[in-house]
């Protein structure tokens, strides 16, 4: 099985490094790894060049957002099944995308895993657990989702039900997986932690953004079919402040 991975970057000098060897350090050897950078403008392009022998596509040029960019990777790739890693994400260790591929039975459409939060000023400090061994399509209606970077689905599916929209500014992950889910894909969960994520992107930093993002959930509710209203998304919120205390004792991927 042929994994695609996407990373689309902009002005990530700071941290792509990082995602670049995570990716090149899997002891999977059926890769294809494409880069899709917005035309940056500090040295992201440079970083990346230095390991051009052992990516298979670089995009950069202007595009409409990071959900633009990801679709001009998904639209590139080649592989059996694909997924986003970000750039100031890496997998957790050399052996996640082994993890990811070994819950592709023939009858399953796609995979997702658990991911860590790490801080920002230090990855190997972890602030909490993601998991996703809760996650049920009925809970979608409340904002749960399964983790995003861990995401991975064959890719003839987004020639079946479509790519991220654009006219989604935070929250178009999670109507993408909204539709994927209702369209009636089988998923499984692999029990593993395969992703860190530096914290502070911009769905998660601050008020506003929150607020926003949660409209956005509710839209891509309705859109979907998934009966939802604004006080439903609230519930999660205390187990998104459990989740702080809900760290792993292990962090090598299992």
């Amino acid at each position: 099985m042929k994994v695609s991975i996407v990373t689309v970057c902009y002005n990530s000098a700071a941290t792509i490094r990082d995602t670049i060897e995570s990716v090149l350090a899997q002891d999977y050897a059926d890769i294809e790894y494409i880069i899709v950078d917005g035309a940056s403008k500090d040295n992201t392009l440079s970083i990346v060049n230095e390991y051009s022998d052992r990516i298979a596509t670089v995009i950069s040029e202007p595009d409409k957002g990071i959900y633009d960019a990801m679709n001009k990777g998904i639209k590139a790739a080649t592989g059996d099944v694909v997924g986003i890693l970000n750039s100031d994400d890496f997998f957790t260790s050399n052996q996640s995308i082994a993890h990811i591929v070994s819950g592709f039975i023939p009858d399953v459409d796609a995979v997702y895993a658990d991911l860590v939060y790490v801080k920002q000023d230090n990855s190997a400090v972890i602030s909490r657990l993601y998991s996703s061994a809760g996650f049920a399509k009925w809970k979608m209606r409340f904002g749960f989702m399964v983790p995003h970077p861990t995401f991975y689905a064959r890719r003839n599916l987004f020639d079946k039900f479509g790519y991220y929209k654009l006219n989604y500014r935070v929250a178009a992950d999670f109507e993408l997986m909204a539709r994927f889910f209702i369209g009636g894909i089988k998923a499984k969960r692999v029990k593993a932690i395969v992703v860190s994520m530096r914290e502070g992107g911009i769905s998660s930093n601050g008020l506003r953004w929150r607020i926003h993002q949660n409209m956005e959930i509710s839209r891509a509710c309705n859109e979907n079919g998934i009966f939802t209203v604004f006080p439903l998304l609230v519930i999660k919120l205390p187990f998104k402040l459990l989740s702080f205390f809900n760290k792993p004792k292990d962090v090598k991927g299992h």
